[in-house]
């Protein structure tokens, strides 16, 4: 009996199913993290949100790319990647720029916006588990969605630390981590990316 691909095309469709919820999720809450993140002065916010968004551009670049070519699946990895990197950078900027010019944090913000994002973001982490192990661009969108997770527990721990000690600093300090965590994760899938694009030229046995 020949193979028609129909199993091809549902796992291609279930795919499809949850790169749409985690992207309609992730930009969702990348608006509310931007504008709490505003309201609330808070740097740790900001970076979260920024990393909900390099989160639905790398769900987005995911769902162009199934059923795509192995070659452009890398392609779309090291796309995500760049993003990734390029925001990571920008949060350490911003909080460079608020420690010299000075903000005062509303911790009530910051706990409230990132235990919402927590929950969202846990949800999304388990419907992309089983996407894990699989291609390097779908890996790509599990590794965002875990390095959120770790930053909202932050983000909530600084706002916990702000309110506490009347201080922003712990604010900075985890706007700083994030931001580091970022780039460490687009380190990592740009790793993946150039490794798979490395196995694209190699001849099959």
């Amino acid at each position: 009996m020949s193979d028609c691909g129909c199993h091809h095309e549902a796992k291609n469709a279930q795919e499809r199913r949850v790169l749409w919820i985690a992207l309609v999720l992730n930009a969702a809450m990348a608006v509310i993290g931007g504008i709490a993140g505003w309201i609330a002065h808070s740097t740790g916010l900001l970076a979260d949100a920024l990393d909900m968004l390099s989160d639905a551009t790398a769900y987005a670049i995911g769902l162009v790319a199934i059923g795509r070519t192995a070659r452009f699946k890398a392609n779309a990895a090291w796309l995500s990647g760049s993003i990734l990197l390029v925001l990571g950078i920008g949060v350490l900027v911003e909080v460079g720029r608020r420690v010299l010019q000075g903000a005062e944090p509303l911790s009530g913000w910051m706990i409230g916006t990132a235990l919402l994002s927590l929950v969202v973001n846990v949800i999304v982490l388990r419907m992309l588990s089983p996407l894990k192990s699989g291609e390097v661009h779908l890996r790509a969108t599990w590794l965002f969605t875990r390095a959120d997770v770790v930053a909202n527990i932050g983000v909530i721990l600084a706002g916990v630390l702000v309110w506490w000690l009347a201080n922003p600093y712990p604010d900075y300090v985890i706007g700083t981590l994030v931001g580091l965590y970022v780039i460490k994760e687009a380190i990592e899938i740009l790793r993946d990316a150039r490794r798979a694009s490395t196995q694209v030229g190699k001849p099959t046995a």
